[in-house]
């Protein structure tokens, strides 16, 4: 039968596939939308599982706050070329508004909530998109904190973007210490935060470092422990030097700006690091 252009293009409207793929669709399907969109995604799923061994190590990393709750999601796809067309990055935000709307606590809740009106759960819009773009596509990470107040940051290219909680309205000390987040990666907000593992390794690594150096094994102990508190000052965001002024660390510019400021949790997201 023969497929008209009004109908490529609603198919087209509906899927975001290609129009040859749209017009193909429909003709498998012998003009029936349904089975056309139906068709669409059964290509998505064979596109999703030949190409599920690729490395996804591109995409979108965007961060967005609304007062009290604050997300990071992270899209992966396989090219740069992918990542920066409008159409991923359109649906990377609206994923992101949908984790906002629904409230979502974790990526597993997430992917099986339904993707506006299209009658597909996340997870099958994923798949769905992979047949669309040809290219592998997934969430490989999506973090929430609450707290009094939530600021985002998202780098420009949004390549790495951060979240932080605080215990006072203070946005524009909140978008300086997501920034410092940003750019100095910190594995704990403190070093009561640091986990027992992290520590016993830093300690075993730097015995070691120092009986290679010829140290005795009691002196060994003393250098090791001394370098895990430079391991602190370097890892911790409370007691990094800030970046925006080197004479003071992260909790003294807090303290300065508000004795009862403080960072209850941060979340950072790196395609790259």
């Amino acid at each position: 039968m023969s497929i008209t252009a009004k109908e490529v293009n609603e198919l087209r409207k509906k899927t975001g596939a290609g129009m040859m793929d749209c017009k193909k669709a429909l003709t498998e399907s012998n003009g029936d939308m349904e089975s056309a969109i139906d068709f669409l995604r059964k290509k998505g799923q064979k596109i999703a599982a030949k190409r599920g061994d690729r490395e996804a190590s591109e995409g979108l990393v965007i961060a967005k706050s609304n007062e009290e709750s604050g997300y990071l999601l992270c899209l992966n796809c396989e090219t740069d070329f992918v990542a920066k067309n409008k159409d991923f990055g359109n649906l990377a935000n609206s994923l992101m508004d949908l984790a906002i709307q629904n409230n979502v606590q974790s990526l597993d809740e997430f992917m099986n909530q339904n993707y506006l009106d299209s009658g597909l759960k996340i997870s099958e819009k994923i798949i769905e998109q992979s047949g669309v773009i040809g290219e592998k596509i997934e969430i490989s990470a999506l973090e929430k904190i609450t707290a009094k107040k939530v600021v985002a940051y998202n780098h420009p290219g949004n390549q790495i973007a951060s979240i932080i909680g605080l215990t006072l309205d203070e946005e524009e000390v909140g978008k300086q210490i997501a920034m410092q987040v940003a750019a100095m990666n910190p594995i704990a907000l403190d070093q009561e935060s640091v986990t027992q593992d992290v520590i016993d390794r830093e300690l075993e690594v730097g015995k070691e470092l120092a009986i290679q150096e010829g140290k005795p094994a009691e002196m060994a102990e003393k250098i090791a422990k001394g370098r895990l508190n430079k391991f602190f000052k370097e890892t911790t965001l409370v007691n990094q030097v800030f970046v925006r002024d080197n004479k003071k660390t992260v909790g003294q510019f807090l303290k300065e700006t508000n004795p009862n400021l403080k960072v209850t949790d941060f979340k950072r997201c790196s395609l790259s690091v």
